[in-house]
């Protein structure tokens, strides 16, 4: 299923950042992406990049993480797609992008499925 996760997110890839967002097409800010991407498979998480570092099940360290599960930074989450990369609502510069998954310090990644 986490696999079906993240090549659903992929399909987003080049569309807008917007604070506040929820919008897969308009425009998500990242937990606001996370949120619409796991909505898509019934599963409901929090617009918050901090509360979902409780969600789901911890995965010991990145070698370990699947496609699917929740990259959790300080102020950021992603979903990871496999082969240490992430796909993420970055910024307003760069909108809905894809990225290396330790491009800064991962506080926590969490298995939903």
């Amino acid at each position: 299923m986490g696999v079906a996760v993240a090549e659903y997110a992929l399909q987003f890839v080049g569309n807008p950042y917007v604070y506040g967002g929820t919008s897969l097409t308009k425009g998500a800010d990242c937990s606001g992406f996370v949120m619409s991407v796991y909505a898509n498979f019934g599963v409901k998480l929090p617009h918050s990049s901090a509360s979902d570092r409780t969600q789901g099940y911890a995965v010991d360290g990145l070698e370990n993480a699947q496609p699917g599960d929740l990259i959790c930074y300080s102020g950021h989450v992603a979903l990871y797609i496999g082969d240490g990369q992430i796909v993420h609502a970055s910024n307003k510069k760069v909108g809905i992008i894809v990225s290396k998954a330790d491009y800064r310090t991962i506080l926590a990644i969490r298995r939903i499925f």
